[in-house]
């Protein structure tokens, strides 16, 4: 984006898999959409967070400015800095984990400053399992569909989004063949801008996002990858860095898209959109969120409760992503939700919150 260990592996599930429902967590779940607020944390740090992984309520990890990685398993009174040695001038924009000992970060820039990091020990070691070679690739975010399948993607070399595929959760990975990309158009790009440029749901579906041309678009795969089709959004989208910035599918038809313009002070009008079908078509939210956001997330036990974050603020919907409404206005870049209700959310100067419900 432009916008600016050992080899016997734990087989730990995902992080949407590796919390179990607690009792009345759809109860709770109602409360927090009525009346949520973010607790902040004190994480110790000055970086700028984008990178976010929610395990539960209790655990969560940040990816950031710096090369800085941070862990949590005390809900955020402690943050262990866990960062991959070697990695102090990367930009680590993503990262994606397996219980609370397993993740994968990625790092974005130019040739070989995209490198990908995986650790299996909770962060104690690291193992760089990708560094790019190609100084014209761009690689800026990165989903698993399980403990063992996962996509990375970048910006287009030759005409066409680079995609990167893991079999073994990120011990290795190979570029996929470009014949089942649709051509990008003049401008196009991912946004680095909170690890939500690309999403997945259930073992096969894959989304990802894009601006900076004449037009916002979503791709969509159902074979992990292999082949993409590609939809308009209703976002606007100009260079250098207007368009759909994160994505976030509930299961593998319903998606929400938010976005705008990443410069300050500019107006980012109709900047979020909804989808019914699994990302083929897009409507404009009815009520969008008022400014730029570039995180977003479904709440947990909820059907039509979710959240998005940006610089100026924090919004809610309770009806699918047809409407929101700001709840907060201190300044994230990226949400994350866990299945036992912890939604954490981080971003610059260290910022990193957890949800809470607020007393009427």
């Amino acid at each position: 984006m432009s916008a600016t260990a050992s080899t016997a592996a734990t087989a730990e599930p995902p992080k949407r898999a590796a919390v179990r429902t607690p009792e009345g967590a759809a109860a709770r779940a109602g409360q927090l959409a009525r009346s949520p607020g973010w607790s902040l944390k004190d994480s110790g740090s000055r970086s700028r967070f984008r990178g976010l992984s929610a395990v539960s309520r209790s655990a969560a990890w940040v990816a950031g400015s710096g090369g800085t990685v941070l862990r949590t398993a005390d809900g955020g009174r402690t943050w262990s800095d866990v960062s991959p040695s070697g990695a102090a001038g990367l930009e680590l924009r993503d990262i994606e984990t397996f219980g609370t000992r397993g993740a994968v970060v990625l790092a974005i820039g130019e040739g070989d400053a995209s490198r990908v990091f995986r650790t299996e020990d909770g962060g104690v070691h690291w193992r760089e399992t990708f560094r790019n070679d190609d100084p014209a690739a761009f690689y800026n975010c990165v989903t698993f569909f399980d403990h063992r399948n996962g996509l990375v993607v970048g910006d287009p070399v030759d005409g066409k989004f680079r995609i990167l595929a893991t079999r073994d959760g990120g011990r290795s990975w190979h570029l996929v063949p470009s014949d089942g990309m649709p051509a990008a158009r003049k401008g196009e790009t991912n946004f680095a801008a909170s690890g939500q440029c690309l999403t997945s749901s259930g073992g096969r579906n894959a989304w990802f996002a894009t601006g900076g041309g004449d037009t916002s678009r979503v791709f969509r795969t159902t074979d992990r990858g292999r082949h993409w089709s590609v939809s308009t959004t209703p976002l606007p989208a100009a260079e250098p860095a207007r368009g759909v910035f994160a994505l976030a599918f509930r299961d593998a038809r319903h998606g929400l898209a938010v976005g705008g313009d990443y410069e300050p002070g500019e107006p980012s009008p109709n900047a979020s959109a909804t989808s019914g079908d699994g990302g083929r078509a897009w409507k404009p939210s009815a009520h969008p969120v008022p400014e730029y956001r570039s995180g977003v997330g479904w709440l947990p036990h909820t059907r039509h409760s979710a959240l998005a974050v940006g610089p100026t603020g924090s919004d809610l919907t309770l009806d699918g992503g047809r409407s929101w409404s700001t709840f907060d206005k201190g300044s994230y870049d990226t949400v994350d939700c866990a299945s036992d209700l912890g939604c954490w959310a981080a971003g610059e100067q260290g910022r990193i919150a957890r949800l809470e419900a607020l007393r009427p």
